[in-house]
């Protein structure tokens, strides 16, 4: 499964994994407790595969920035919490992503990347290849 299931639904923790699609919406499982929800086309969501982090030159997909994390961990859990200090993420995420645009990218940010990269571990969802196959595809 790559980054095109995966969702961030907006007011929910946590992400979801897509479903199927209803009439008037769709519904999610949770990466979390593993229950599922109904979610209305009105409610903000945010499928992974469309978020990008900007750098000082571009916006890096989140696939990528995800994989740099992978390679820096080595597959494991992070080696910082996302409940961790301002500081300590930007440095962590400076580590991972040395030209991000720090006036555009908040600490709020690096901690929701970082949470998401270890539900997306845990639940054995970082096989991103597939993401990029399906991009070169289109």
């Amino acid at each position: 499964m790559g980054l095109d299931k995966i969702l961030a639904i907006a007011g929910k923790p946590g992400l979801y994994k897509l479903v199927t699609q209803t009439r008037g919406g769709f519904v999610a499982e949770s990466l979390i407790d593993n229950r599922k929800i109904s979610v209305g086309i009105q409610q903000n969501v945010s499928v992974l595969s469309e978020i990008a982090i900007y750098t000082l030159t571009e916006e890096v997909p989140l696939r990528e920035v995800l994989k740099k994390i992978e390679t820096k961990e080595n597959g494991k859990q992070t080696s910082i919490s996302h409940k961790d200090g301002k500081d300590k993420l930007e440095e962590y995420f400076f580590e991972v992503l040395p030209d991000y645009d720090e006036d555009r990218v908040y600490a709020s940010d690096i901690k929701k990347v970082v949470q998401w990269y270890n539900m997306l571990q845990k639940n054995d969802l970082l096989n991103l290849e597939e993401t990029v196959v399906s991009d070169e595809e289109e």
